[in-house]
Protein backbone atom coordinates (compact mmCIF):
# COMPACT_ATOMS: atom_id res chain seq x y z
CA UNK A 1 0.00 0.00 0.00
CA UNK A 2 1.26 3.47 -0.92
CA UNK A 3 0.09 4.86 2.43
CA UNK A 4 2.39 2.43 4.23
CA UNK A 5 5.39 3.71 2.26
CA UNK A 6 4.35 7.31 2.95
CA UNK A 7 4.18 6.54 6.68
CA UNK A 8 7.65 5.01 6.54
CA UNK A 9 8.92 8.06 4.65
CA UNK A 10 7.57 10.42 7.30
CA UNK A 11 9.09 8.29 10.05
CA UNK A 12 12.47 8.61 8.33
CA UNK A 13 12.20 12.40 8.26
CA UNK A 14 11.22 12.49 11.93
CA UNK A 15 14.09 10.16 12.83
CA UNK A 16 16.58 12.33 10.94
CA UNK A 17 15.39 15.38 12.88
CA UNK A 18 15.61 13.68 16.25
CA UNK A 19 19.00 12.11 15.51
CA UNK A 20 20.76 15.15 14.08
CA UNK A 21 19.35 17.97 16.21
CA UNK A 22 18.13 17.65 19.78
CA UNK A 23 17.30 21.34 19.96
CA UNK A 24 15.34 21.55 16.69
CA UNK A 25 13.55 18.30 17.49
CA UNK A 26 12.55 19.64 20.91
CA UNK A 27 11.21 22.85 19.39
CA UNK A 28 9.33 20.92 16.69
CA UNK A 29 7.60 18.84 19.35
CA UNK A 30 6.12 22.11 20.65
CA UNK A 31 4.29 22.71 17.35
CA UNK A 32 0.68 21.62 16.90
CA UNK A 33 0.42 17.96 15.77
CA UNK A 34 -1.21 18.93 12.46
CA UNK A 35 1.93 20.76 11.25
CA UNK A 36 4.67 18.94 13.15
CA UNK A 37 5.28 16.22 10.56
CA UNK A 38 5.62 18.71 7.72
CA UNK A 39 8.39 20.52 9.59
CA UNK A 40 10.13 17.17 10.08
CA UNK A 41 9.81 16.67 6.32
CA UNK A 42 11.47 20.01 5.56
CA UNK A 43 14.24 19.41 8.08
CA UNK A 44 14.95 15.93 6.71
CA UNK A 45 15.37 17.35 3.23
CA UNK A 46 17.69 20.21 4.19
CA UNK A 47 19.71 17.99 6.50
CA UNK A 48 20.29 15.37 3.82
CA UNK A 49 21.51 17.98 1.33
CA UNK A 50 23.74 19.54 3.99
CA UNK A 51 25.25 16.19 4.95
CA UNK A 52 26.25 15.50 1.35
CA UNK A 53 28.34 18.68 1.11
CA UNK A 54 29.62 18.71 4.70
CA UNK A 55 30.23 15.12 5.73
CA UNK A 56 30.73 12.61 2.93
CA UNK A 57 34.44 13.35 2.47
CA UNK A 58 35.41 9.83 1.35
CA UNK A 59 33.03 9.98 -1.61
CA UNK A 60 32.57 12.06 -4.74
CA UNK A 61 30.34 14.73 -3.23
CA UNK A 62 29.77 16.50 -6.52
CA UNK A 63 28.40 13.33 -8.08
CA UNK A 64 26.29 12.53 -5.03
CA UNK A 65 24.84 16.03 -4.93
CA UNK A 66 24.10 16.00 -8.66
CA UNK A 67 22.25 12.70 -8.25
CA UNK A 68 20.33 14.11 -5.30
CA UNK A 69 19.37 17.16 -7.37
CA UNK A 70 18.00 14.95 -10.17
CA UNK A 71 16.06 12.81 -7.69
CA UNK A 72 14.61 15.95 -6.09
CA UNK A 73 13.36 17.26 -9.44
CA UNK A 74 11.82 13.87 -10.21
CA UNK A 75 10.15 13.68 -6.80
CA UNK A 76 8.57 17.11 -7.22
CA UNK A 77 7.42 16.40 -10.77
CA UNK A 78 6.15 12.85 -10.20
CA UNK A 79 4.90 13.35 -6.63
CA UNK A 80 6.70 10.25 -5.43
CA UNK A 81 10.26 9.15 -4.72
CA UNK A 82 11.87 5.90 -3.65
CA UNK A 83 14.09 8.09 -1.46
CA UNK A 84 11.93 8.29 1.71
CA UNK A 85 13.25 11.74 2.67
CA UNK A 86 12.43 13.20 -0.72
CA UNK A 87 9.09 11.41 -0.79
CA UNK A 88 7.98 13.01 2.47
CA UNK A 89 9.38 16.41 1.44
CA UNK A 90 7.48 16.48 -1.86
CA UNK A 91 4.25 15.80 0.03
CA UNK A 92 4.75 18.93 2.12
CA UNK A 93 5.79 21.01 -0.89
CA UNK A 94 2.57 20.17 -2.73
CA UNK A 95 0.34 20.31 0.34
CA UNK A 96 1.29 23.90 1.19
CA UNK A 97 2.39 25.27 -2.18
CA UNK A 98 6.02 25.82 -1.18
CA UNK A 99 7.54 27.92 -3.97
CA UNK A 100 10.03 26.28 -6.32
CA UNK A 101 12.35 29.28 -6.19
CA UNK A 102 12.85 28.71 -2.45
CA UNK A 103 13.96 25.14 -3.12
CA UNK A 104 16.20 26.26 -5.98
CA UNK A 105 17.85 28.95 -3.86
CA UNK A 106 18.55 26.43 -1.11
CA UNK A 107 20.10 23.96 -3.52
CA UNK A 108 22.23 26.72 -5.07
CA UNK A 109 23.70 27.64 -1.67
CA UNK A 110 24.39 24.00 -0.84
CA UNK A 111 26.12 23.61 -4.20
CA UNK A 112 28.38 26.56 -3.36
CA UNK A 113 29.73 24.57 -0.41
CA UNK A 114 31.21 22.12 -2.90
CA UNK A 115 33.43 24.73 -4.53
CA UNK A 116 33.49 28.01 -2.58
CA UNK A 117 35.31 28.38 0.73
CA UNK A 118 35.66 32.14 1.34
CA UNK A 119 32.98 34.84 1.23
CA UNK A 120 34.79 38.10 0.70
CA UNK A 121 31.92 40.54 0.23
CA UNK A 122 28.73 41.33 2.11
CA UNK A 123 26.74 40.58 -1.06
CA UNK A 124 28.20 37.05 -1.37
CA UNK A 125 27.62 36.43 2.34
CA UNK A 126 24.01 37.61 2.27
CA UNK A 127 23.23 35.62 -0.87
CA UNK A 128 24.57 32.46 0.74
CA UNK A 129 22.59 33.04 3.94
CA UNK A 130 19.42 33.71 1.95
CA UNK A 131 19.74 30.35 0.20
CA UNK A 132 20.98 28.30 3.13
CA UNK A 133 18.77 29.71 5.89
CA UNK A 134 16.25 32.41 4.96
CA UNK A 135 14.46 30.22 2.42
CA UNK A 136 14.25 27.37 4.94
CA UNK A 137 12.47 29.78 7.28
CA UNK A 138 10.15 30.70 4.42
CA UNK A 139 9.39 27.04 3.67
CA UNK A 140 8.44 26.58 7.31
CA UNK A 141 6.40 29.79 7.25
CA UNK A 142 4.33 28.41 4.36
CA UNK A 143 3.45 25.50 6.61
CA UNK A 144 2.81 27.67 9.67
CA UNK A 145 0.26 29.81 7.79
CA UNK A 146 -1.27 26.80 6.03
CA UNK A 147 -0.28 28.12 2.62
CA UNK A 148 -2.22 31.39 3.00
CA UNK A 149 -0.36 33.87 0.80
CA UNK A 150 -1.56 37.09 2.45
CA UNK A 151 -0.38 36.04 5.90
CA UNK A 152 2.82 34.64 4.40
CA UNK A 153 3.60 37.98 2.73
CA UNK A 154 2.94 39.79 6.01
CA UNK A 155 5.42 37.64 7.97
CA UNK A 156 7.96 36.96 5.24
CA UNK A 157 10.58 39.57 6.25
CA UNK A 158 10.48 38.52 9.91
CA UNK A 159 10.86 34.85 9.00
CA UNK A 160 13.91 35.67 6.88
CA UNK A 161 15.48 37.67 9.72
CA UNK A 162 14.95 34.80 12.13
CA UNK A 163 16.45 32.35 9.63
CA UNK A 164 19.46 34.64 9.21
CA UNK A 165 19.92 34.90 12.98
CA UNK A 166 19.84 31.13 13.44
CA UNK A 167 22.34 30.58 10.62
CA UNK A 168 24.77 33.25 11.84
CA UNK A 169 24.69 31.74 15.34
CA UNK A 170 25.51 28.39 13.75
CA UNK A 171 28.41 29.97 11.86
CA UNK A 172 29.83 31.43 15.07
CA UNK A 173 29.28 28.22 17.03
CA UNK A 174 30.85 26.06 14.30
CA UNK A 175 33.75 28.40 13.62
CA UNK A 176 36.40 25.80 14.41
CA UNK A 177 34.89 23.00 12.28
CA UNK A 178 34.12 25.29 9.34
CA UNK A 179 37.55 26.92 9.36
CA UNK A 180 39.83 24.04 10.33
CA UNK A 181 38.01 21.00 8.91
CA UNK A 182 36.14 22.39 5.90
CA UNK A 183 38.40 25.39 5.16
CA UNK A 184 35.41 27.71 5.00
CA UNK A 185 35.12 31.33 6.07
CA UNK A 186 31.61 32.76 5.86
CA UNK A 187 31.98 36.10 7.67
CA UNK A 188 33.33 38.74 5.22
CA UNK A 189 36.14 41.10 6.19
CA UNK A 190 36.91 38.98 9.26
CA UNK A 191 40.21 37.24 9.94
CA UNK A 192 38.99 34.03 11.57
CA UNK A 193 42.55 32.86 12.19
CA UNK A 194 42.91 35.72 14.66
CA UNK A 195 39.35 36.43 15.73
CA UNK A 196 39.33 39.20 18.35
CA UNK A 197 36.66 40.56 20.67
CA UNK A 198 35.89 43.56 18.47
CA UNK A 199 35.17 41.38 15.45
CA UNK A 200 33.20 38.89 17.54
CA UNK A 201 31.01 41.59 19.11
CA UNK A 202 30.34 43.13 15.68
CA UNK A 203 29.03 39.75 14.50
CA UNK A 204 26.92 39.38 17.65
CA UNK A 205 25.44 42.88 17.23
CA UNK A 206 24.40 41.94 13.68
CA UNK A 207 22.75 38.76 14.97
CA UNK A 208 20.95 40.66 17.73
CA UNK A 209 19.44 42.98 15.12
CA UNK A 210 18.18 39.97 13.16
CA UNK A 211 16.69 38.48 16.32
CA UNK A 212 14.80 41.68 17.11
CA UNK A 213 13.19 41.69 13.66
CA UNK A 214 12.45 37.99 13.82
CA UNK A 215 10.80 38.20 17.23
CA UNK A 216 8.17 40.60 15.95
CA UNK A 217 7.10 37.95 13.46
CA UNK A 218 6.88 35.27 16.15
CA UNK A 219 4.29 37.36 17.98
CA UNK A 220 2.06 37.31 14.88
CA UNK A 221 2.34 33.61 14.06
CA UNK A 222 -0.76 31.36 14.21
CA UNK A 223 -1.24 29.60 17.59
CA UNK A 224 -0.32 26.24 16.05
CA UNK A 225 3.22 27.46 15.37
CA UNK A 226 3.93 30.24 17.86
CA UNK A 227 5.24 28.31 20.87
CA UNK A 228 7.46 25.97 18.85
CA UNK A 229 9.12 28.86 17.02
CA UNK A 230 9.38 30.82 20.29
CA UNK A 231 11.14 27.81 21.82
CA UNK A 232 13.67 27.69 18.95
CA UNK A 233 14.18 31.44 19.34
CA UNK A 234 14.83 31.08 23.07
CA UNK A 235 17.34 28.29 22.50
CA UNK A 236 19.31 30.26 19.92
CA UNK A 237 19.25 33.38 22.08
CA UNK A 238 20.71 31.30 24.92
CA UNK A 239 23.41 29.96 22.62
CA UNK A 240 24.23 33.48 21.44
CA UNK A 241 24.53 34.62 25.06
CA UNK A 242 27.04 31.85 25.75
CA UNK A 243 29.00 32.79 22.64
CA UNK A 244 29.00 36.44 23.71
CA UNK A 245 30.39 35.48 27.12
CA UNK A 246 33.07 33.19 25.65
CA UNK A 247 36.45 34.74 24.76
CA UNK A 248 36.99 35.01 21.01
CA UNK A 249 40.02 32.73 20.98
CA UNK A 250 38.08 30.03 22.83
CA UNK A 251 35.31 30.17 20.21
CA UNK A 252 37.98 29.63 17.58
CA UNK A 253 39.32 26.56 19.37
CA UNK A 254 36.22 24.80 20.67
CA UNK A 255 32.53 24.27 19.89
CA UNK A 256 30.24 26.09 22.31
CA UNK A 257 26.98 24.28 23.04
CA UNK A 258 23.96 24.35 25.33
CA UNK A 259 23.87 21.12 27.37
CA UNK A 260 20.68 19.04 27.29
CA UNK A 261 19.83 19.82 30.93
CA UNK A 262 19.92 23.54 30.06
CA UNK A 263 17.72 22.95 27.02
CA UNK A 264 15.06 21.25 29.10
CA UNK A 265 15.28 23.94 31.77
CA UNK A 266 14.87 26.52 29.02
CA UNK A 267 11.82 24.63 27.77
CA UNK A 268 10.20 24.73 31.22
CA UNK A 269 10.82 28.45 31.68
CA UNK A 270 9.68 29.21 28.14
CA UNK A 271 6.50 27.22 28.65
CA UNK A 272 5.65 29.17 31.81
CA UNK A 273 6.47 32.51 30.22
CA UNK A 274 4.45 31.70 27.09
CA UNK A 275 1.36 30.43 28.88
CA UNK A 276 1.34 33.28 31.37
CA UNK A 277 1.08 35.45 28.24
CA UNK A 278 4.38 37.19 28.98
CA UNK A 279 5.37 36.82 25.33
CA UNK A 280 4.27 40.04 23.64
Amino acid sequence: MKSLFDNISESCSENVTQTYSTSFSLATKMLAPEIRQDIYNVYGFVRLADEIVDSFHDYDKTTLFGRFEVELAQALAEKISLNPILNSFQHSVHRYGIDQHLIDAFMDSMKLDLTKSVYKTKEEYEKYIYGSADVVGLMCLKIFVNGQQEQYDLLKDSAMSLGSAFQKVNFLRDLKADHDDLNRSYFPNTNLSALDEIAKQAIIAEIESDFQKGYQGILRLPPEAKFGVFMAYRYYRRLLKKLSETPALEIKNTRIRVPNYEKFGLLTRSYVKFHLKLVR
